[in-house]
């Protein structure tokens, strides 16, 4: 049998350990902390995750962790939406829920040790990186230069443990913010991003949340009211890193998937999603043809379209939060939105 280190047991990392065949192959998973969290974002699974979902063999459990409320808005600070975005066919699941799922999905045969690993050493046939933005793996093997990115932005997350209002579901972009409302089975979901010069590291969560609280005072009485009801207990505070551009995701006998590979801003929801994609595209390729053939045609077929995405959701955010521009950006979603229902009612929708 082959051996397979996987370094990292988030999401990437746990969906190859639950697809790998573990009749060819000797699967160990190394993760430094010691059990699941307890707060997460709400992450949109597209197509191409459900997919992936279906192959790990969870997606019908994670549907039924979806919300029921799955229509929201694009809206302005103040509230009044721009655009209507009907997500009657989405899946959503709550991080906690798909890690959770996807934790119970890997055999028993995979052994599993709770160690940080700063090095990668020599013994295992395949090293899986797959260890996230700070991943030890790509800065030991690719170099220092590989190392994550820093953006200006701070994002904050929590949960609130009250029935979401359907009306107040949906993103709210200010000048140079954001804050989202979203449903999960324990209540509402809220998030935040904006500059800010707090951390990069030691951030304190309670006074990182009343940061929020005074940033976003001004805004739609919404976002006021989800934050009155915010506790440091259920909220996370984080600055947001990025990975650059690697040339390729595979260094001999080692291989990179998820953030480890392409680390990218949240604005597209996609990050999850494709972190997913790798895992089961990856293991499919292990499971069928040699491993030097399956890690050259894993880099060929995820590397350009997962850089793109990375570049695409980088674009979105400097729309999204953005500052000077903020005025024309407004007017012209005004203006989308306008059209987009004239069209609605043109055609009996």
């Amino acid at each position: 049998m082959e051996s397979i280190s996987i370094i990292g047991g988030g999401i990437a990392g746990l969906a190859l350990a639950a697809c790998l065949d573990e009749s060819r192959f000797d699967v160990t998973v190394y993760e430094k902390r010691p059990g699941l969290p307890v707060v997460g974002t709400v992450l949109a699974m597209w197509p191409s995750a459900q997919r992936a979902l279906e192959t790990v063999g969870i997606l019908e459990d994670v549907r039924r962790c979806s919300p029921a409320v799955r229509s929201g808005a694009l809206r302005n600070a103040a509230g009044a939406p721009w655009i209507s975005i009907d997500g009657a066919d989405a899946v959503a699941v709550s991080r906690v829920d798909l890690l959770r799922l996807l934790d119970a999905a890997v055999p028993a045969s995979v052994r599993r040790i709770t160690r940080r690993v700063d090095t990668v050493t020599s013994g295992p046939d395949l090293v899986v990186g797959a260890d996230g933005v700070h991943s030890a793996v790509r800065r030991d093997l690719w170099g220092v230069r590989t190392g994550a990115r820093l953006t200006p932005y701070l994002a904050v997350r929590g949960v609130v443990p009250v029935p979401v209002n359907p009306d107040h579901v949906g993103e709210y972009w200010g000048r140079g913010d954001l804050f989202g409302i979203g449903p999960i089975a324990t209540g509402t979901l809220w998030f935040a991003s904006y500059r800010s010069e707090i951390g990069p590291t030691g951030i304190n969560v309670a006074s990182t949340l009343e940061e929020v609280r005074q940033r976003f005072s001004e805004h739609g009485p919404a976002i006021r009211q989800v934050l009155e009801g915010a506790t440091p207990e259920l909220s996370l505070a984080q600055r947001i890193w990025t990975t650059p551009l690697l040339r390729s995701y595979v260094r001999g006998n080692t291989v990179l998937i998820g953030d480890a590979a392409h680390a990218m801003t949240p604005n597209l929801g996609r990050g999850a999603c494709e972190s997913l994609v790798d895992a089961v595209t990856l293991a499919g390729l292990l499971n069928t043809r040699p491993r030097a053939e399956a890690l050259r045609t894993y880099d060929r077929s995820r590397r350009l379209r997962t850089q793109g995405i990375r570049l695409a959701s980088s674009a979105m955010g400097r729309v999204a939060l953005a500052e000077t521009a903020q005025p024309l950006r407004d007017r012209l979603l005004a203006q989308a939105g306008r059209r987009t229902a004239r069209t609605a009612v043109g055609t009996g929708r």
